[in-house]
C-alpha cells in the first residue's frame, strides 16, 4: 500500500467512487449509498419511493460485498473500497474526502477520517478516536488512539512507525 502524493486530503476526487463496468461491486455500492443520501435530502413522495428503491439496491450489494455501512453514515467523496468484502462501518463514524478502505476493516464507533486516509487490509479503529490528514494505517493494526496528520501507523496496537513524531 503506497501512498499517492497527488490525491488532495480537502478536495473529493468523485471519478474513484465512478461505475466503471457491469461487475464494479464497491462502486454499485457507494452508489447507492449516495443515492438514497440525495433521494433523502430531496424529500416528497418522490424522494421517499426513490429512497426506498435505494435501500433495496444497498440491501443486494451489502450481500454481495458483505459489507454493512449503514445509509446515513456520513462519507464525503472520493471513498475508493479497493476489496470491498467485510468492512464494517459504524453509523456515527465520519470518513473524509479521497479515503481508501481495504476489505475485513473494521471502524467501531465513532471514528473520524481525515483526507486521504488509507486504511490495511483487517485494521480495526475502535472509537471514539480521530485520524488526521494523509495518514496509513498498516495491514491489522489495532488503532485505539487520535493519529496525528501525516504519519504511517501499525501493530498492535498501533504506533507511528514513519513521519514526524516516529
Amino acid at each position: 500500500m503506497s501512498k499517492d502524493l497527488n490525491v488532495s486530503a480537502t478536495q473529493p476526487d468523485w471519478s474513484r467512487e465512478a461505475v466503471t463496468r457491469f461487475w464494479d461491486p464497491a462502486a454499485k455500492l457507494m452508489r447507492s449509498i449516495r443515492r438514497y443520501q440525495a433521494c433523502r435530502a430531496r424529500g416528497g413522495i418522490l424522494g421517499r419511493l426513490l429512497a426506498k428503491y435505494w435501500v433495496l439496491n444497498h440491501t443486494f450489494w451489502s450481500t454481495v460485498t458483505q459489507c454493512e455501512i449503514h445509509l446515513n453514515t456520513r462519507i464525503e467523496g472520493g471513498l475508493r473500497l479497493t476489496h470491498p468484502t467485510g468492512i464494517v462501518i459504524h453509523p456515527d463514524s465520519k470518513i473524509g474526502p479521497n479515503c481508501m478502505i481495504f476489505h475485513q476493516v473494521t471502524l467501531a464507533g465513532p471514528v473520524t477520517l481525515g483526507g486521504h486516509v488509507d486504511v490495511g487490509a483487517g485494521a480495526k479503529l475502535i472509537g471514539p478516536l480521530t485520524v488526521g490528514d494523509n495518514v496509513v494505517i498498516g495491514a491489522n493494526a489495532v488503532v485505539t488512539r487520535d493519529v496525528p496528520s501525516g504519519v504511517t501507523v501499525a501493530g498492535i496496537p498501533a504506533r507511528i512507525i514513519s513521519g514526524p513524531g516516529a
